[in-house]
């Protein structure tokens, strides 16, 4: 099969390595100077230098010649949610393709889905995502994702693709959850890096990671997901990844605002992006539109915005009134 991965971040790049073991693959870089120096020197410089390029994997900057590796086969988006409009544009009307990115549009507040929906509506379109952080993928270590789409042919593709020793994918009809899912964790990761960073204990890290499987569940359903989504790898399997794993960016955040860091510093210091700092106001817009409550969603958006500290935070959340779970 050719597949043509169109962003050579962390992910695409560990992606596009494991796919090329078994595939035609072309990895495609924004930048012309990365794309150079990651042909000269077999690995991603910028984003996973721990990791050498297998020689069967194609590395290049034109886009047209990555469009058209990939006209039979599948394209896979591997931008940040920032460019996923930008690369919807540029592929054909009819294309075959998923996406890894996580998170809601900034300018209109949508999901991936929304935004293919009303850029390519006739694109054969899902999302690939679950607990995965790209250095493990690199390294062959076990992971499973689960491609997400309304067709179910595709999804099969996906599998075709990228389905073997060291990579399980799995196959769901409810991209809706799936997104969703891959949205508000890492705003929960946030969340949870605040509290380990305050030194709460293991009880509270315990119960932010349950409630915000919650608070994940409600605004999904309310989207029109499916309850059980949220019980699998999208859902409470990326939660535990992002919200423990000390790779976690959205975990580091949350961290180092427990530390009294600014965020403005720690965005530049972390050097990559963490997806939760843009989505958390996005998810509670989309919430409150919807008459959801996320009360640690709304906590972690005051964090960020300035309006609450973090003890505030913690205040806030624990001086809610009891009820049902």
């Amino acid at each position: 099969m050719k597949i043509s991965v169109l962003g050579a971040g962390a992910w695409g790049t560990a992606l596009a390595m494991q796919a090329s073991a078994r595939h035609d693959v072309h990895l495609w870089a924004r930048d012309a100077a990365q794309s150079a120096a990651m042909q000269a020197q077999r690995r991603n410089a910028r984003y996973l230098p721990e990791a050498a390029l297998p020689d069967a994997l194609q590395v290049g900057s034109d886009l047209a010649a990555a469009l058209r590796h990939a006209e039979q086969g599948l394209l896979v988006i591997a931008t940040p949610m920032s460019g996923l409009g930008d690369m919807l544009d540029a592929v054909p009307e009819r294309a075959s393709l998923f996406w890894l990115c996580k998170g809601f549009q900034a300018e209109t507040g949508r999901l991936g889905h929304e935004v293919a929906r009303a850029l390519r509506p006739h694109a054969s379109v899902g999302v690939l995502s679950g607990p995965s952080f790209a250095i493990e993928v690199a390294r062959g270590q076990p992971t499973a994702l689960v491609a997400a789409s309304g067709d179910d042919a595709l999804c099969k593709t996906a599998v075709e693709a990228f389905h073997g020793s060291a990579l399980r994918v799995y196959i769901s009809s409810d991209p809706v959850g799936v997104e969703v899912g891959g949205a508000v964790k890492n705003v929960m990761a946030i969340a949870v890096g605040i509290a380990d960073g305050l030194g709460l204990g293991l009880n509270a890290r315990a119960a932010l990671i349950t409630r915000g499987l919650a608070e994940m569940t409600r605004l999904g359903v309310a989207l029109g997901a499916r309850t059980e989504t949220f019980m699998g790898l999208s859902g409470l399997g990326d939660l535990v990844l992002t919200t423990t794993g000390d790779l976690s960016r959205n975990r580091r955040v949350g961290l180092l605002l427990a530390q009294g860091q600014a965020l403005p510093h720690i965005l530049q210091s972390l050097g990559h992006v963490a997806e939760g700092v843009h989505s958390a106001p996005l998810v509670l817009a989309r919430a409150q539109a919807l008459g959801v409550d996320m009360p640690i969603t709304a906590s972690v958006a005051g964090v960020l915005a300035g309006s609450l500290s973090t003890r505030e935070a913690v205040a806030q959340l624990m001086g809610r009134d009891a009820r049902r779970e």
